[in-house]
């Protein structure tokens, strides 16, 4: 009996002296809902991640709560879109005693500059272009494999699916937009979020605010953008689900541009939404454009 005990307890010794080491799960803050979502992807079981910006959020306006600092403050890394999106976060790292180097994903994206009240700057929306994900993925990857490196290949492993399937996204989107007519492809938006869109996919977006919600479109420029869009015949416009439609609708009724729906821009829906992803999105976004452009 008591030589049956010792071999039970010596296969036991065995089996966790051969098991590898795991390392603890990763508590990771993401700035906004998109981002936090590609982090999942890629960090699987091994990450718990918290976005700031709630899913329908706006990350221009947002005004970080207690609870936002004392998540940030335990997390383990922090990560960034970047390219000026996230003015706020600087403020709320010092005001939490954040102590670690957030990860700006962007990094290493070709970025789109324009002239914003007579300045020259960078559009920060550049998850509106899939292929730009894929490389927030392979910054993702490295950031998470660094701090955990126990899971390094799972990290890996996931970051290579994950952009097999944005590779097949965007050939998605290029094939379904690519179908129509280029001349039909002008679309009405809240604000200039889809440049990376427009670059990539071949679709004219007009619209009265500048890149940041934040921003206020002057009678003057307002009366310009009608203009414009009764000379190139704009035909449909859509509000977005993260800001105020109020300017969009009141101008499309001086046009008479049709509703085309919501696209999702900057925040992705509720879980129980159509764009409770990233690639959902995407997907969602391709479609709703393409069906209001192809009338």
């Amino acid at each position: 009996m008591q030589q049956t005990k010792a071999l039970g307890w010596l296969l036991a010794l065995a089996i966790c002296i051969s098991s590898p080491a795991h390392a603890r799960t990763l508590h990771v803050v993401a700035s906004f809902s998109i981002l936090a979502d590609v982090v999942k992807q890629i960090g699987g079981a091994q990450v718990v991640v918290k976005s700031l910006v709630p899913p329908d959020g706006d990350p221009h306006e947002f005004e970080p709560s207690p609870d936002d600092a004392r998540a940030l403050k335990e997390a383990d890394i922090a990560f960034l879109s970047g390219e000026g999106l996230e003015t706020w976060f600087q403020r709320l790292a010092q005001a939490s005693g954040y102590k670690g180097q957030a990860t700006v994903v962007s990094t290493g994206i070709e970025t789109i500059s324009m002239e914003e009240d007579g300045k020259s700057v960078t559009d920060p929306h550049v998850w509106n272009s899939v292929r730009n994900v894929i490389v927030w993925a392979n910054n993702i990857e490295k950031a998470l494999s660094a701090a955990s490196p126990e899971d390094a290949a799972k990290f890996t492993s996931n970051a290579t699916n994950y952009a097999k399937q944005l590779e097949q996204l965007d050939a998605y989107a290029r094939a379904q937009i690519g179908a129509i007519p280029k001349e039909q492809r002008k679309v009405l938006t809240s604000h200039d979020a889809f440049g990376y869109f427009s670059r990539a996919y071949g679709v004219s977006f007009l619209s009265p605010i500048g890149l940041s919600t934040e921003s206020e479109a002057s009678a003057g420029d307002v009366a310009k953008l009608i203009d414009q869009i009764k000379k190139e015949g704009v035909k449909v416009y859509f509000i977005e689900n993260s800001n105020d439609p109020r300017l969009v609708q009141q101008i499309a009724a001086a046009t008479g541009a049709k509703p085309g729906g919501k696209l999702y821009v900057e925040s992705l829906s509720a879980a129980d939404g159509p764009a409770a992803t990233y690639a959902s999105l995407i997907r969602y976004n391709v479609d709703q454009i393409v069906t209001a452009i192809s009338k």
